[in-house]
């Protein structure tokens, strides 16, 4: 994989976002009508001494699910287990995890569309009744244990809702969507975030920054440690613009956010395809990268810029995908 890409995939995780971040609504900046729902949910259930209803949160990785299952937990004033479905393997794991769970706990299972069918399904009976159907044994000898749960609140995390099995999806009482961020938003959280690492930037640079960062505030906390090795490296404790230009052109990054794979996808459809249609496979056979990478990481910002769009026949680049390579059609 391409080391720029690698450093504006966000599905990687940070290694800043333990510390830096938001412990409650009130801090997590952006997405201010999802945050006024969340709020009366949250309120609704503690009036009421109740668990929470089973939320759904999806979206573009990097956006901050995660973050706000945290919060909700801490909201509730209640314990925050965590799971990725990959690690679920057999429905013994799903059954360790519910049965050690007590009353009112948050239990967030990330990537959820990636859960077996057969723990899917065991799943929606400790959704829908706090009932766990488990089959001890094999063969004729084989019996079916139904185990009480205490009520829970099960938040699942998705970036690929198409995936999610009807039946799952349903059971979900919150369904909650988290887009891209503005570039005011992103500027607000990097400006909090280089507070929370004892650093400054001014309005202009968090603004530079935030147009580069792909309306993703992981990409845009990595990027603001990044400008803060360049400016220590240049002994200033202050990140400035020309910091940040600096930050930028060594990573090669543009200033609407692409790097080197993005327009090296780009590139690919007009150069190699006339501008399209090309399928997917094409392009990722093209690039070297799995077609799941270039679906989920680096079409959908390209998209949201409408620098390609997505056709029954395949993907075209737009006039504007052209004029960003400087380019005409």
């Amino acid at each position: 994989m391409h080391n720029t890409e690698r450093f504006l995939d966000p599905n990687i995780p940070d290694e800043l976002s333990v510390s830096i971040r938001p412990k409650t609504l009130a801090d997590f900046i952006g997405h201010e009508g999802l945050k006024q729902n969340l709020s009366v949910f949250i309120s609704g259930a503690k009036n009421r001494g109740e668990a929470m209803d089973h939320v759904l949160l999806y979206g573009p990785p990097g956006l901050g699910k995660t973050t706000l299952a945290h919060i909700v937990a801490n909201e509730l004033g209640t314990n925050f287990r965590a799971t990725s479905a990959p690690m679920l393997t057999k429905q013994g794991d799903l059954a360790a995890i519910l049965t050690s769970l007590e009353p009112m706990d948050v239990l967030f299972i990330d990537e959820i569309h990636r859960l077996p069918t057969a723990i899917e399904e065991v799943l929606y009976s400790a959704m829908e009744d706090f009932k766990l159907d488990i089959m001890l044994g094999e063969g004729p000898s084989a019996k079916s244990v139904r185990i009480d749960l205490p009520p829970f609140t099960l938040v699942g995390a998705t970036t690929r809702t198409g995936l999610l099995s009807n039946p799952l999806r349903d059971r979900f009482g919150i369904d909650l969507r988290l887009s891209f961020y503005s570039p005011e938003d992103l500027a607000k959280i990097i400006t909090r975030s280089a507070n929370i690492l004892g650093t400054t930037i001014d309005l202009d640079g968090a603004l530079m920054l935030a147009k580069s960062a792909r309306g993703t505030p992981r990409i845009a906390n990595r990027l603001l440690k990044r400008a803060r090795d360049f400016a220590a490296a240049l002994n200033k404790k202050d990140i400035s613009a020309d910091t940040i230009k600096t930050t930028l052109f060594q990573l090669h990054i543009d200033g609407a956010g692409l790097d080197e794979i993005d327009r090296e996808y780009l590139n690919t459809i007009i150069k190699h395809y006339a501008g399209g249609p090309v399928g997917i496979e094409n392009i990722a056979a093209a690039l070297s990268e799995p077609a799941d990478t270039i679906e989920d990481v680096i079409e959908p910002y390209l998209m949201q810029l409408g620098l390609v769009q997505r056709t029954p026949r395949g993907r075209i680049a737009t006039a504007a995908g052209y004029k960003h390579l400087g380019l005409e059609k």
